[in-house]
């Protein structure tokens, strides 16, 4: 689910692994909902919709680190 790159923690998954997504973050304890403008999952509770990823051109990186 996640892989250390360049001392980031990018998420495997890419932008549309959403089942995955849901479930790293239903066991992430630092997750934190985004404003509403910028959550794009349906679930409330994904990494997609969380305020501590930060988008790359192919997924994301979670800068609290993902695991």
């Amino acid at each position: 689910m996640w892989k250390l790159e360049n001392g980031k923690t990018v998420f495997t998954g890419g932008k549309n692994a959403y089942e995955t997504a849901e479930r790293a973050a239903l066991q992430c304890v630092f997750f934190a909902e985004d404003c509403e403008e910028e959550c794009v999952a349906d679930e409330e509770r994904s990494c997609y919709n969380c305020r501590y990823r930060r988008w790359t051109d192919k997924s994301f990186i979670c800068t609290k680190g993902g695991f």
